[in-house]
């Protein structure tokens, strides 16, 4: 539709229908205009997959989700480095809202890896902004080409999950330019996303959701940005001052509450009508613009996506080590290989909170194992559930299986209790029985190959001792067959880190003061976090 006949439809809507435009109807709709030809438009979660939620909607992964393909999380699609593969992961995702629904999907998100410890951090890409923007850019595209519309997040400097909804960082603006910005200017000026979503938290004593500065003086103005900006759920505490800095549209639904204090600041002159004229003026524009490609009775073809999420897993899969080339593994007639660790049979695959994804399937790690050449012989290491009950019972059974085994892929990782939406870790450490069993397997058998899983870098005590290290990170639904084919040859181990591995927690330059249950958070590191801290003080990592 164009710009006039947009005009043309905002000047027949009352006061009372414009202000009611900038707020949800309900949890995942927007607002819509029966009278005028409007429609509700459908948002949903992601990034790494959909979230649409029918009923009992949540924004914390709580309720179930309809089944959808579940694809690797965006610390392993970040270590691709594959503008490619991630533009038509971004298709693949586009077609499954299409199929749903859906107009926008709630992601990517580009917030820079600050510390190690943030509990969020499997969901974004990289502690450099340069490769967060670059892969956010190419997702975005991919996602868009298929007339679905992005919401890039969270805007701005969420970098902590301690108390997220409140905290006030406290950041320079060589900093805030240079490090936090920069990761959203190059997609938004590359890829011009539909949405953009605020933050929580304050900058600089600002809630993202009312600040001016960023969500018009830069975002729009210097930016260019033209879609809409919508908040985070019930990231609103200040719905006029947010609608005058340049928030387009509440998430979700206030229930009407805050729809009248708009009409009444428009009354009281607190809002100028043709401000509002002008939230309302982007919000029509992309709901139109979806609904006019909409694509009813769409379907898409699970298998193919599936494989694509295995192909994607490979890709992003990291060789940290591989001393004398143990890997790939080999079949050698009257050996077999110990494969332990409750990883191995049933993966850690993607991470906790909002970004959960009801997968259509998930592949089994034993029959990826039984398929392929190698002999090999299972043990559980560990309680799977991180509860560690009978722990040396678990580790007493890997050990009688390794000693006479001509090698040990040992899977271990962080567990959902380690890494999550709504808290951040303490420690860089991994579950102590995970770390007990690595060390009492290569004890007994001098050939280990280590299997990691998780979002996050992890203290590695063992790394010296062991033979190989691949890191899988949280590679989606088909993780456990792309694993054993990297292992064993059939897929080449292409991924590149997008972020330091320090070799611990003391090392890194926000040791002392992450996470911060302060107000205020002050960001003394400056711009020296990540890579640009461990050059600039020539300090050791450990990948």
């Amino acid at each position: 539709m164009t710009k006039k006949k947009i005009k043309d439809l905002i000047a027949k809507m009352t006061l009372e229908e414009k202000a009611a435009m900038c707020s949800g109807a309900d949890f995942w709709h927007t607002e819509s205009c029966e009278r005028l030809g409007i429609p509700a438009s459908m948002v949903s979660d992601g990034p790494h997959g959909l979230r649409k939620q029918d009923d009992k909607a949540d924004h914390l992964g709580v309720n179930e989700s309809i089944k959808a393909v579940c694809f690797p999380a965006g610390c392993g699609t970040a270590a691709s480095f594959n503008r490619d593969l991630l533009y038509h992961m971004g298709e693949t995702l586009g077609n499954e809202c299409q199929a749903e629904g859906v107009s926008v999907i709630l992601g990517p998100a580009v917030n820079i890896k600050r510390s190690p410890l943030c509990g969020r951090n499997f969901e974004y890409y990289s502690e450099d902004p340069l490769v967060a923007s670059e892969i956010a850019g190419s997702l975005i595209r991919g996602v868009q080409s298929k007339h679905v519309g992005t919401s890039l997040k969270h805007f701005l400097a969420n970098n902590q999950e301690t108390r997220r909804m409140s905290v006030n960082e406290i950041i320079d603006e060589r900093t805030l330019n240079e490090i936090y910005l920069a990761a959203f200017e190059g997609a938004v000026k590359k890829a011009k996303p539909w949405t953009v979503m605020c933050s929580y938290n304050r900058i600089n004593g600002t809630y993202a959701a009312a600040h001016h500065k960023y969500l018009t003086e830069t975002l729009r103005d210097k930016w260019g940005f033209d879609g809409y900006v919508m908040s985070d759920w019930g990231a609103v505490n200040d719905r006029v001052a947010g609608l005058n800095a340049g928030n387009d549209l509440e998430m979700p639904s206030s229930g009407g509450v805050n729809d009248a204090k708009i009409v009444e600041a428009v009354k009281c002159g607190v809002i100028d009508e043709t401000t509002l004229d002008e939230r309302v003026d982007k919000l029509i524009d992309i709901i139109l613009k979806g609904a006019a490609n909409k694509k009813p009775g769409y379907k898409f073809d699970v298998k193919a996506h599936n494989l694509l999420s295995r192909q994607i897993a490979e890709q992003s899969m990291v060789l940290l080590k591989n001393d004398g080339n143990i890997l790939p593994l080999k079949r050698v007639e009257g050996e077999y290989v110990a494969v332990i660790g409750a990883f191995a049979d049933n993966p850690r695959y993607q991470g906790a909170g909002s970004s959960i994804i009801n997968p259509t399937m998930i592949d089994s790690g034993r029959r990826a194992f039984n398929n392929s050449p190698i002999s090999v012989k299972f043990a559980d290491g560990y309680d799977r559930s991180g509860k560690r009950k009978n722990e040396d019972a678990y580790i007493t059974e890997a050990c009688n299986l390794a000693k006479n085994a001509s090698k040990a892929v040992v899977f271990i990782g962080l567990t959902d209790d380690y890494e999550s939406e709504g808290f951040d870790r303490s420690t860089m450490k991994l579950p102590d029985g995970h770390n007990r069993l690595v060390e009492a397997v290569s004890r007994v058998n001098d050939n280990v190959i280590v299997v990691l899983e998780g979002g996050s870098p992890v203290e590695m005590p063992w790394a010296d001792d062991v033979k190989a290290i691949l890191n899988a990170y949280l590679g989606g639904q088909s993780v456990a067959p792309a694993i054993v084919d990297v292992l064993t040859g059939k897929a080449n181990p292409c991924g590149k880190l997008a972020e330091t591995y320090p070799v611990c927690l003391k090392d890194t330059p926000t040791s002392f003061r992450y996470p911060d249950s302060k107000e205020d958070v002050q960001y003394r590191e400056s711009i020296f976090i990540g890579y640009r801290y461990y050059d600039k003080v020539e300090r050791n990592v450990r990948f």
